[in-house]
């Protein structure tokens, strides 16, 4: 199968951070600070100084972050067409996020707050469990009215992050006006616990405006009290398509009454920021390709498999050319 000049191209909204990855020497500072192990909460700019504060001394490393955003720049480096739309401050942190996107090749459609661009504690456990403290700042002044309708000209698909809910308004008018430019839509669940804060609304907002449903086998049995394949079949009833992930041991698809089994690549995970996220873009870029779904789920447990075995959500060039060519040999066979 040769690629088109010109893929379908993918238009992804979420909370434009950076990420301050940490490495943890034990669980202490979840406990300190009243963070659930392996959830996302939202803090406050203090407490977030105070958690980078009390890691001074620990490895990090500071990336590009927020989860559309890693599932979109992942994709341009799949060789996909994107977009973002986001929120930034207008100082260092914002112009760093949009250069780096600008330079991938993404279409921004950023706004700016009077705000700080926000910023994610990525509190990694000694066996690579992620636990995040998020300081949304300017992402947080992201308002339906920064969405309109010219912004979804010459797209295909709409993702949205769930960790968006925090505005329930946001996230009805995105897939509003996206369902009138007859996009595909698509949302990732984000969090165990954003999903058991925001169930009735979540399942109004699928059954009624989303086409793919991306979730783990947590934030699946937040959703349906099921375990991964019993919830999968419930949500795949809300919704065209849908993918319960569970680590290791791969992913569950189902769109109607096809039901697939995608097996997990090995990897030496060390990190699983940014798993999700890159799943949910080789699949994509699996539909933009025009693959079936099995292929699309190959790709993106290749994809997630990969981005385990480093700090962060960041692939280096090098690990980007050799999945690519792995890609590449797929449409072969």
């Amino acid at each position: 199968m040769s690629k088109p000049d010109k893929l379908p191209a993918v238009l992804g909204v979420g909370n434009a951070l950076m990420d301050i990855i940490t490495q943890l020497e034990d669980d202490l500072i979840l406990a300190t600070f009243g963070l659930p192990r392996g959830s996302m909460t939202l803090v406050d700019s203090k407490l977030s100084q105070q958690i980078f504060n009390a890691t001074a001394k620990n490895k990090k490393e500071v990336t590009t972050g927020g989860s559309a955003a890693n599932t979109i720049r992942c994709l341009a480096s799949l060789g996909g067409q994107a977009g973002y739309i986001g929120k930034t401050g207008d100082d260092e942190l914002g112009r760093t996020f949009v250069q780096e996107f600008t330079q991938k090749g993404i279409k921004t459609h950023m706004a700016l707050s009077k705000k700080d661009t926000g910023r994610v504690m990525g509190l990694i456990s000694t066996d690579s469990e992620r636990t995040m403290a998020t300081y949304l700042g300017a992402a947080a002044d992201l308002l339906p009215s920064d969405l309109h309708s010219s912004l979804f000209e010459g797209y295909s698909y709409f993702y949205m992050e769930g960790y968006l809910v925090q505005n329930h308004e946001l996230i009805k008018t995105g897939f509003e006006l996206a369902k009138n430019q007859k996009l595909i839509t698509a949302i990732d669940l984000a969090s165990y616990n954003v999903v058991e804060a925001n169930l009735g609304f979540l399942k109004e907002v699928i059954k009624n405006s989303v086409d793919i449903v991306f979730a783990n086998e947590e934030e699946a049995l937040a959703l349906t009290g099921k375990a991964p394949e019993e919830a999968l079949q419930e949500i795949s009833e809300m919704c065209d398509l849908a993918v319960v992930k569970v680590g290791k041991e791969g992913s569950f698809i189902q769109k109607g009454s096809e039901k697939i089994k995608v097996s997990g690549i090995p990897a030496k995970a060390i990190d699983t920021t940014g798993a999700g996220d890159s799943y949910a873009a080789g699949f994509l870029y699996g539909l933009t390709r025009g693959f079936p779904l099995e292929k699309c789920g190959t790709v993106a447990s290749l994809v997630a498999g990969k981005v385990v075995e480093v700090w962060g959500a960041n692939l280096p060039d090098a690990t980007w050319e050799e999945i690519n060519k792995k890609i590449r040999d797929m449409e072969l066979k």
